[in-house]
């Protein structure tokens, strides 16, 4: 059988001065440092024998996966299906105003985190990557691909593939900017998953989409 490796890749850090949960709200950019990350992932993939390249529809994935394609001279294909989690809270600051936890008025989207009730449902967003991951290693049957998403839907992804439950502490992820959870293939089968972070030396300092530091 074949051996296919199908790479996910987190885009980089966003520029985003007032910290806002952006999610899927158009127009959001990497920042300068994004995109040296983006031009490190791209350069840890470059020796790579990459048959694919995908992204999320989103700017941010669009920006990170071009320094990945442009070595292999692939064009990006956009998907929708790895566009970010939905969340309630989208284009607010968590902790403030209408995010705010200590407001009544915001318990019932606290209600269970284990869905969870503020957003977009993990099994929802396994299903959708893993089809698209799917969709992917049949395209690239033998070689690699790479698809540029988002935190939430790489790190559930994993999370199922690896048999443990989706319901997670998200400060515990093992998803950093511009990292790269790798599932590996045997024929249809998945055999295993890797985890590899080259921007990992631009991190102090980087923040996530909720404005949080990731060091």
């Amino acid at each position: 059988m074949t051996t296919t490796t199908v790479h996910l890749v987190r885009h980089g850090e966003v520029h985003n001065p007032e910290r806002i949960l952006y999610g899927r709200l158009p127009g959001y950019r990497l920042s300068d440092r994004g995109e040296q990350m983006a031009g490190l992932v791209g350069q840890h993939l470059a020796e790579a024998d990459i048959a694919v390249v995908r992204s999320s529809p989103l700017l941010r994935a669009q920006q990170t996966a071009a320094p990945i394609a442009a070595p292999h001279g692939l064009e990006i294909t956009s998907d929708q299906r790895l566009i970010e989690s939905g969340n309630h809270f989208e284009g607010h600051r968590m902790g403030h105003g209408e995010a705010k936890l200590s407001d009544p008025r915001n318990w019932r989207w606290f209600l269970n985190p284990f869905r969870p009730s503020w957003g977009e449902p993990y099994r929802a967003q396994v299903a959708r990557v893993i089809s698209a991951v799917h969709d992917a290693r049949a395209a690239a049957e033998g070689r690699e691909a790479v698809l540029v998403l988002h935190q939430l839907p790489i790190w559930v992804t994993r999370r199922s593939a690896e048999g443990r439950p989706l319901f997670h502490d998200p400060r515990r992820r093992q998803c950093g900017l511009c990292s790269v959870t790798s599932l590996r293939f045997v024929g249809p089968h998945l055999a295993d998953v890797g985890y590899a972070e080259p921007a990992a030396a631009l991190y102090a300092g980087a923040v996530d989409a909720t404005g949080g530091k990731l060091t």
